[in-house]
This record gives C-alpha cells, sequence and structure tokens, in this order.
C-alpha cells in the first residue's frame, strides 16, 4: 500500500478502531495515538518540502534529457522512466502530507488514485533503477553484443514492459485500498485478507530488495573483472559510478521500510504482537516510510554530484532556454554553450560519450 496510508495512519489508533476481520488480532486496546501526533507534526512540512525540491529536481532532469539529450541512447531512455518514476510519487505527497494532518477527505477515486501513483511510482523507480545497472553491465563486459542490443528502440520497448509489470505489481494494492467514513473519522487505508497481505509483502521485498540485490551482486562482479584489467581505468570507473551510487542510496532510503514491513506483517512469527512492540513497530514504520519517501527528491542531486555530463547539459539547458528569454540582448552566452555541448556527441563518438548523458 502507499508507504503513508497504511502505516502511518492504519494502526496509529487504539487497536478496537484500527483492526479489520482481516488484520492481526492484537488483543486488549492499545493507545498508539502518540505516532498519530508524532505524523501530524512531522510529515506535512517534511513532504511539502520533498514535494517541491523533488518536482523541480526531476522535472529539470526530464527536460535536460529531452531538450539537451534528445533521448540518444537506450540508458537516456531508462534514465527519463526512472525520473517519471519519481514524478509520480512525488505527485501523491501532498495529499498524504494532508491525510496525515486531519483526515481523508477526498473521497473513495482520490484514495485508489494516490495509491495507483504510489505504487506505479514506486516499483518503476525500482525496476529502472535494475535496467540501468544490467545496462552498464552490457556496456562494459558485453560491448560487442552492447553496440546491437543497446538502442533506443530496444529502451522503449523494455520500458514499455517495465511499467506494465510495475502496473500488475500495483493491482493488489489499488483494488485492497479504501476510503472509509463515520462519525468521527474519514480513512484511505488498505483492507486486505490475510493470504493477500502476507504475498503483498513478500512480493514487495522480493521486488525490491532480492531482485535488485541479485542484479547488483552479479552485474558489478562482472563489471569489478573488467575495470580490473582496464587501461583507461578513469574513463572505466567515471562510467560505473553514477549508476552504483543510484543502487546504493536506493538500498539506503527503502531498506530499512522494506524490512520493517515485513516485521509488521509477519509480526506473530517473529513475537512481536504485544502492545508495546506494536507501537514500536509503529514508530519504526513511520521513520523508515518516510525516509524512502523523501528518496523520490535525491536522484537529481546524485546526477548534479556525480554526473559530470549532466551539469553540462544542466547549465546549456539554463542558457539555451532560461538566459535566452531573461537576457535577449545576449545571444552569445547561451548559444556558444549550446553549440560546445551539441558537438560533444558525434556518431564516432556518441558510444564513449553514451555515459547515460549524465
Amino acid at each position: 500500500m502507499p508507504a503513508t496510508a497504511p502505516s502511518v495512519f492504519t494502526r496509529n489508533r487504539s487497536s478496537e478502531e484500527a483492526t479489520t476481520s482481516y488484520d492481526y488480532d492484537y488483543g486488549a486496546p492499545c493507545d498508539k495515538l502518540d505516532v498519530k501526533q508524532m505524523a501530524a507534526q512531522l510529515l506535512p512540512p517534511l513532504y511539502s518540502l520533498v514535494f517541491i525540491f523533488g518536482f523541480v529536481g526531476n522535472m529539470l532532469v526530464v527536460l535536460t534529457l529531452v531538450n539537451c539529450k534528445k533521448l540518444k541512447s537506450m540508458t537516456d531512455v531508462y534514465l527519463l522512466g526512472l525520473a517519471i518514476s519519481d514524478l509520480l510519487l512525488i505527485f501523491t505527497l501532498p495529499f498524504w502530507a494532508h491525510y496525515a494532518a486531519s483526515d481523508w477527505t477526498l473521497g473513495d477515486a482520490m484514495c485508489k488514485l494516490c495509491t495507483a501513483l504510489y505504487h506505479i511510482g514506486y516499483f518503476g523507480g525500482v525496476l529502472f533503477i535494475v535496467l540501468l545497472t544490467i545496462d552498464r553491465y552490457l556496456a562494459i563486459v558485453h560491448a560487442v553484443f552492447a553496440l546491437k542490443a543497446r538502442t533506443v528502440t530496444f529502451g522503449v520497448v523494455t520500458s514499455g514492459v517495465t511499467w506494465v509489470v510495475a502496473v500488475l505489481a500495483s493491482v493488489p494494492g489499488i483494488i485492497f485500498v479504501k476510503f472509509k467514513s463515520d462519525d468521527s473519522r474519514h480513512t484511505c487505508e488498505p483492507h486486505f485478507p490475510l493470504g493477500w497481505k502476507n504475498f503483498h509483502t513478500i512480493m514487495r521485498n522480493i521486488l525490491s530488495l532480492v531482485l535488485p540485490l541479485l542484479v547488483m551482486v552479479v552485474c558489478y562482479s562482472g563489471i569489478l573483472k573488467i575495470l580490473l584489467r582496464c587501461r583507461n581505468e578513469k574513463r572505466r570507473h567515471k562510467a560505473v559510478r553514477l549508476i552504483f551510487t543510484i543502487m546504493v542510496i536506493y538500498f539506503l532510503f527503502w531498506t530499512p521500510y522494506n524490512l520493517v514491513l515485513l516485521l509488521t506483517t509477519f509480526q506473530e512469527f517473529f513475537g512481536l504482537n504485544s502492545c508495546e512492540r506494536t507501537s514500536r513497530l509503529d514508530q519504526a514504520m513511520l521513520v523508515t516510510e518516510t525516509l524512502g519517501m523523501t528518496h523520490c527528491c535525491v536522484n537529481p542531486v546524485i546526477y548534479a554530484l556525480v554526473g559530470e555530463k549532466f551539469r553540462k547539459y544542466l547549465s546549456v539547458f539554463f542558457r539555451k532556454h532560461v538566459a535566452k528569454h531573461l537576457c535577449k540582448q545576449c545571444p552569445a552566452l547561451y548559444r556558444d554553450t549550446a553549440d560546445r555541448a551539441s558537438s560533444t556527441y558525434t556518431p564516432s563518438t556518441g558510444e564513449q560519450e553514451v555515459w547515460s548523458g549524465l
């Protein structure tokens, strides 16, 4: 389910209010209003900041890839998909922030829409990071094969398949989220049958942790062997460090939440179903999911810090599209930069310079 909707709000009331016939039975009523109060104070300002910086950062990535890079490589297509995935998740943040501060007052349709955008954005982001890692592996370890396989057309096709998989993975969460209204509260929260709840948590951990970790170990093991034999070590390091950083940062931000979600779903198995322990799980869920949700504004920062090409193309974008309108009397300011940037990609050097365009 959307990180915020189920974990921050569903179980931070008393167990009598939060427990349905599908949830675990926690026994006597357990007051967890402190978690709700913490969420109401923490999430609205934090999600507002994440929304602003995440929207601006990812839109700059999209505009840079489309207007400056012109999507000239398969890697560019995957990076565009990753930015769009982050934007889908970012669009839901104002609604979760409002929900944290009060109740869900937007009805069932918006409840399902926000849940759908969250899930599709989340799973899409994970899968595009996996594709980027495989792309680096092919480019470095199987360079001859990559010359034929790593085309824009193939990138578009695999991106389409990725979006389909992300939508299918999101279906259970969308189906079982419901808007409910009673005399005192309006909620947008999941109502999983126990079997589906277990399946959804296991599926999320497989797609979010097991699959990326397996791909990372296999791909970077092969890449490391090539790097150790590479004469031009500096170029090779540049060609791998951006995607490696994206993958590692993803694990740092989302692994804690997925592990806490696993413990929460199977708390009876782990012996964590007492009032005190479930309360601690709720607090851990609030902290870890907040950390995870802030990840959607991090990738543009990584591009700016690690991706030399991205900084150059971002400079071109500002000079060509911003300075051009602000300073119409100084065309040399943006023309020279645009010409220099466009000259960095030629048919003969394209594969060397393709390092994701970023």
